[in-house]
């Protein structure tokens, strides 16, 4: 006699965190949702995973339904299935995680009634979040932490060319500390990863910084190793 399976009810969704830096400020993207349950709370961009696409396909929809930015490449970065993160049932939800360098063609526009707007919000000044989303939000800035101590993912938020204060912030703001100027410059170039563009900064009122961009044909194996300050 063949074995009767037990039937599957869990579902399954995708949520993602996506961090940009501007003006100084480390900021993740967040969608005002605009159905129930939490209805007018603001949300990770999430939904549920179709059946006939795989979690970075669904990824994707989900992310352009919801805030109108496509071509991003996202990585897995946890799995969150506790019992009761959702008050419609069993949810187990894929978080992704990204670092976007803000400004350009990524524009904010929602086609999705799902979310009312979308906006580039300071991770400082975060508002209540439905569901579990705070412990999504922290286990996804906890990963960046202690990526940036390995690779280079802090160019990934800069433009193309970066003055070495502008480099610095973007590592004060990730790992929550201030670092020592000289220390940091000195190490930083050490690395023979930044190429001197001879550039200053224009349109400054103050003294214009010299510009590098990051080479990472040089880079290699360096950030494999963990970088203290």
């Amino acid at each position: 006699m063949k074995e009767v399976l037990p039937q599957l009810n869990s579902t399954f969704s995708i949520d993602c965190v996506l961090f940009g830096f501007d003006e100084g400020e480390l900021k993740v993207l967040l969608i005002e949702r605009n159905e129930e349950p939490f209805k007018d709370w603001w949300a990770l961009p999430g939904y549920l995973v179709n059946e006939n696409e795989s979690l970075d396909q669904s990824a994707a929809r989900i992310l352009h339904e919801l805030t109108g930015i496509e071509n991003v490449y996202m990585e897995q970065f946890y799995t969150f299935g506790d019992v009761g993160r959702h008050p419609q049932g069993r949810i187990i939800s894929v978080a992704y995680y990204a670092m976007l360098r803000l400004g350009g063609d990524k524009a904010l526009k929602p086609i999705s009634n799902y979310a009312k707007q979308a906006h580039w919000i300071n991770v400082k000044d975060l508002p209540p979040l439905a569901f579990d989303h705070q412990k999504i939000f922290d286990q996804g800035l906890e990963k960046i932490k202690r990526r940036i101590k390995h690779q280079p993912i802090a160019f990934e938020l800069l433009p193309e060319k970066f003055t070495l204060t502008q480099l610095q912030n973007v590592y004060e703001v990730i790992l929550g500390k201030k670092l020592d100027k000289r220390n940091f410059r000195k190490k930083m170039l050490s690395f023979n990863v930044l190429k001197d563009l001879n550039e200053k900064q224009k349109g400054v009122s103050f003294r214009a910084a010299t510009l590098y961009r990051f080479d990472k044909r040089k880079y290699g194996k360096l950030f494999g190793k963990e970088i203290s300050f």
